[in-house]
């Protein structure tokens, strides 16, 4: 009963602050970017900080993570589920693409994880979020983390061009699975492509070992439909859905592009939960 009260009042002083802190968000619109606000809404998980919900449009927040209830009420019941001074949160990647923010970030959230998120915006404020996050594990066979590498963007004048070749490449590659094509996007040599799977080394000889010894398990990879592309200079998130070992899943991909190339990738997948265990109605993807 206690807790049930807990999280109402939670609930209530996230609502309430948001709708007391709208001139302060009026104020901010102008002097904080997009991409800002959402770094600290990010943070506000483990500061606590009451200003950062005020970037937060409370009237019109739409949750597509399927394991948290729609609007404010539902973000402010998980917090409140969180044992306190729990979460962590380390937001290594940050880009924007018109009312797009995406970013990449280290979190301890009920158990030490690696996601991504994507915030819409309207008129300065927050109206949707979309989240994929996978377990924190050790290096990969190449000793790279899943979130270390690169962070600065470059190439800005690139960024429409990057996306297409991004799109190409999924389509080509990952739907369609015509692997003889890869040559028009990676080059050979494993100090060409820098892999932050947890599974797969370095190279397109290392994505090739991966592969086959997915082959001789019985496990199959399949995308079926990417939802969108959104980047920023030289960093590419694509967002596509699929399967993964026969379970329904969210593929998250982002990639460094240089000179018209693929040159690093970072991934997380997350099995998408069957739709009698969601608890909103917004669905996954919805872009």
């Amino acid at each position: 009963m206690k807790k049930g009260i807990s999280a109402v009042l939670a609930t209530t002083v996230l609502v309430c602050a948001a709708c007391t802190s709208q001139i302060s968000a009026e104020e901010n619109t102008m002097s904080l970017s997009n991409k800002d606000k959402a770094v600290a809404l990010l943070n506000s998980i483990e500061t606590g900080d009451k200003e950062a919900i005020s970037y937060v449009n409370p009237d019109q927040y739409i949750q597509h993570n399927l394991a948290v209830g729609d609007g404010l009420a539902g973000f402010g019941a998980v917090l409140q589920a969180l044992p306190e001074g729990s979460a962590k949160v380390d937001v290594k990647r940050a880009f924007q693409d018109g009312d797009y923010v995406f970013t990449h970030t280290d979190y301890n959230f009920f158990g030490p994880k690696v996601g991504f998120d994507v915030f819409r915006f309207e008129n300065g404020l927050i109206v949707e979020h979309w989240d994929n996050l996978a377990e924190k594990v050790g290096p990969n066979p190449s000793s790279r983390t899943q979130l270390d590498g690169p962070t600065k963007v470059s190439d800005l004048d690139k960024t429409e061009e990057n996306k297409v070749l991004v799109a190409d490449f999924v389509d080509t590659i990952l739907v369609k699975g015509d692997f003889e094509q890869l040559g028009r996007f990676i080059d050979d040599g494993d100090a060409n492509y820098l892999q932050h799977n947890t599974n797969i080394a370095d190279g397109l000889s290392g994505l090739g070992k991966a592969l086959e010894e997915m082959a001789k398990q019985g496990i199959k990879m399949v995308y079926t439909q990417n939802h969108i592309v959104l980047g920023e200079g030289n960093f590419v998130l694509s967002i596509s859905e699929g399967s993964f070992a026969g379970e329904h899943v969210s593929f998250y991909d982002l990639f460094r592009i240089e000179n018209s190339k693929i040159v690093e990738h970072w991934d997380t997948i997350e099995p998408i939960p069957a739709k009698d265990a969601w608890k909103n109605n917004n669905g996954k993807f919805g872009f």
